[in-house]
């Protein structure tokens, strides 16, 4: 395999990961507070801190939560995909090619 098609290849496969991430632990951090407001003593801690993150998220997206998960995505994306093309640079001069 040619070097060209295997760097590109671990810069996708990096940026999905890096993509993928924080929308998960984003996801699961809603998915967590609405399950534990379901409990009679934490309902209102929960929501309280359901309603933090979203405006938080809101910050990010310019008034949408969703859009804000998408932008830290991309941006997690983008800071992987760079650390990755550095990486694969640093792994280039190092083997004298």
């Amino acid at each position: 395999m040619s070097s060209s098609s295997a760097f590109l290849r671990s810069l996708l496969l990096t940026s999905f990961v890096s993509f993928a991430t924080p929308v998960l632990l984003v996801g699961g951090a809603i998915v967590t507070l609405m399950l534990v407001g379901c409990l009679p003593l934490l309902d209102s801690l929960s929501q309280l801190c359901l309603e933090q993150l979203l405006k938080f998220l809101t910050t990010f997206g310019s008034g949408s939560a969703l859009q804000g998960v998408l932008v830290i995505g991309c941006t997690c994306a983008l800071v992987g995909a760079l650390f990755d093309a550095y990486a694969f640079y640093r792994y280039q001069n190092f083997r004298g090619d």
